[in-house]
């Protein structure tokens, strides 16, 4: 057979590839199971599904599909913005937040610009620097969590991004508001500052940075949002970006056009307003982090206390931990590729799922 002799972009050979948590269906291939003997908290995904009325929108816009969706995402654009006290040109949407990431690699990154971010930080955030020949700068972290204050100290003249999520993924960790406001005054005005908050629906209260955009106080800060956690619609991928008009509209030149499906659309618009499944979500959610926090400290095992809908936890082999797990029919992920071998993350699901996880976790660890 011939090889392939085109030559890739000189960037291309050495990034890595990000790899997600284990799909049920891909464990039940390799181990013989059955997929409903299998439960799935690996992704951070949330275990409740969407809401009724979430369901009843993505089912009526199939009647759509056969056409091009709105492509300046009107309706989901003015709601968002009407949340958020913002105008419809400071909002940007995305095929999920990930691909926002990407777009602001597109928009500002070249060979020699930096990009300062965190240790133990989301894995896309170096990959979409090395995607664009920026240098990562990681800076180490501080009790699992972001320095603030020695990611300011690392800016130079060359740095484009600095990325914050908050609170963090994989560690759960939330940056005090204070570190957060203190950091921002010290951010020169020709850095973006990304801050990514995935998970900031699960948090009780959240830091509220969008009057920073409204009254342009801040031109050079970016706050990231998602459908996937707490909305529950990681199949659907919407993400949504909130900054400047003239930022989010470098963001609608890069991105693809129709880059968010009619099916998406109207989903996350039917969610955003569904305020009741949110606070259910919420409830539960807190719940099931307190019920994983109890028993890790039963079992004697380090934890990160979490403010998302995950919790990070010290088992030992973490590899190995993971794989026994599979086997009791229970996806966890491991966190190796962050730096972190002895440690896996689990995602806090129904009560039935915290409740397996534990049982199998004590089976595999010999702490029955």
């Amino acid at each position: 057979m011939a090889e392939f002799s085109v030559k890739f972009n000189s960037n291309v050979n050495d990034l890595p590839i990000y790899v997600p948590g284990k799909a049920i269906s891909t464990v039940a291939r390799e181990l013989g199971m059955k997929e409903r003997d299998l439960i799935k908290l690996a992704s951070n995904e949330n275990s409740f599904g969407p809401s009724k009325k979430t369901i009843k929108a993505a089912k009526d816009a199939l009647k759509q599909m056969h056409i091009y969706p709105d492509g300046s995402y009107f309706d989901l654009k003015k709601e968002i913005a009407k949340k958020f006290g913002l105008e419809m040109n400071n909002v940007s949407l995305g095929n999920g937040s990930n691909e926002l990431i990407e777009l602001i690699g597109h928009a500002l990154l070249s060979e020699g610009d930096e990009v300062v971010i965190s240790q133990y930080c989301f894995a896309i955030y170096p990959i979409v620097a090395k995607l664009f020949k920026a240098t990562p700068v990681v800076v180490p972290a501080k009790n699992y969590g972001h320095n603030l204050s020695a990611m300011a100290d690392a800016i130079t003249p060359k740095t484009k991004v600095i990325f914050v999520a908050n609170p963090n993924n994989p560690t759960g960790t939330l940056a005090p508001r204070e570190e957060v406001e203190e950091f921002l005054s010290k951010v020169p005005s020709s850095v973006l500052v990304v801050m990514d908050e995935a998970y900031s629906e699960y948090v009780d209260k959240p830091i509220d940075l969008f009057g920073k955009i409204a009254d342009n106080s801040m031109p050079n800060l970016c706050i990231l949002r998602t459908f996937s956690k707490m909305y529950g619609l990681a199949g659907l991928r919407v993400g949504y970006a909130l900054a400047h008009s003239d930022f989010i509209t470098a963001l609608e030149k890069v991105r693809a056009p129709f880059n968010v499906n009619v099916i998406a659309q109207k989903a996350a618009l039917a969610a955003l307003l569904d305020l009741v499944q949110v606070k259910k979500v919420k409830f539960a959610n807190k719940k099931g982090i307190q019920f994983l926090q109890k028993n890790f400290k039963l079992m004697k095992l380090e934890f990160v206390p979490s403010s998302a809908n995950f919790v990070l936890a010290k088992v030992g082999d973490g590899s190995k931990v993971f794989l026994d797990l599979q086997k009791e029919g229970v996806i966890v992920r491991p966190v190796g590729g962050y730096g972190l071998p002895e440690w896996i993350r689990v995602t806090s699901g129904t009560v039935k799922e915290n409740k397996k996880f534990i049982t199998a976790l004590k089976k595999v660890l010999n702490r029955e």
